[in-house]
């Protein structure tokens, strides 16, 4: 068994280093026994210096790398790591720090125990380590998750987390379209329409950013999330 880990980067020269050293060290495990990795990185023309670092220093210790020559948004540099993988499984890692990969394996057991298709990370439920911050942020996540409860029919509480887990022959089969944010909305939509889909959710731990920090979805993606949630679960 093989996972597939996409990291779509867009500016993170002061982080970059240090999410492959986690990802690469990072153990993926069931019952003991090693699940092997593939990472696959997609930069989405960084402007800084995260490019000369990607070709200098990280393409030998990872399986691809993948530049794009013209910004596309984080959905496209998904998209494009998609089309790449190998795996068995794949999950999304953003590139900021705010994901642990020591907690892929928890994504992981409810698919190889044949209970689950897709499994979401949720940073809102379960005991794991929150960093404190904004308020708002919470609120308009609690918003834009129950919004797209009530169009799709799903229980979820934590909608816009980076962490989904895929099966391949689930993500692979679902035609994404958005370019930017809207990847999260578009595809918890599309999943639900799926007959017989079994959905998964686990507690992890979450270490945001400020926007000191780099963090840069805006109130704009809000915006563009609620229009997801209409246009991909109301038409087809």
């Amino acid at each position: 068994m093989k996972l597939s880990i996409i990291v779509p980067v867009y500016n993170e020269e002061k982080t970059i280093r240090g999410i492959v050293d986690a990802v690469l060290n990072a153990p993926v495990l069931y019952k003991n026994v090693n699940i092997d990795k593939e990472i696959i990185i997609v930069d989405d023309c960084s402007k800084d210096n995260t490019r000369s670092t990607l070709k200098n220093e990280i393409e030998s210790r990872v399986d691809r790398v993948i530049y794009h020559e013209v910004n596309k948004g984080k959905g496209a540099a998904i998209r494009a790591g998609i089309q790449h993988m190998t795996g068995d499984f794949m999950v999304v890692q953003d590139a900021d720090l705010e994901y642990d990969p020591n907690e892929y394996s928890k994504l992981l057991v409810p698919i190889i125990e044949g209970k689950a298709d897709v499994v979401y990370g949720s940073r809102f439920s379960g005991s794991d380590a929150h960093r404190v911050l904004y308020f708002w942020h919470y609120k308009g996540n609690q918003f834009l998750t129950m919004l797209s409860n009530m169009f799709s029919n799903l229980n979820l509480t934590d909608m816009e987390t980076c962490y989904k887990m895929f099966k391949k022959e689930v993500i692979q089969n679902i035609q994404l379209e958005q370019n930017r944010f809207g990847f999260e909305p578009e595809v918890t939509a599309k999943i639900a329409k799926i007959p017989n889909i079994r959905i998964y959710e686990v507690g992890i731990s979450y270490y945001g950013r400020t926007y000191q920090e780099g963090k840069k979805i805006n109130w704009k993606d809000g915006f563009s999330a609620i229009w997801c949630i209409i246009k991909y679960n109301l038409f087809k």
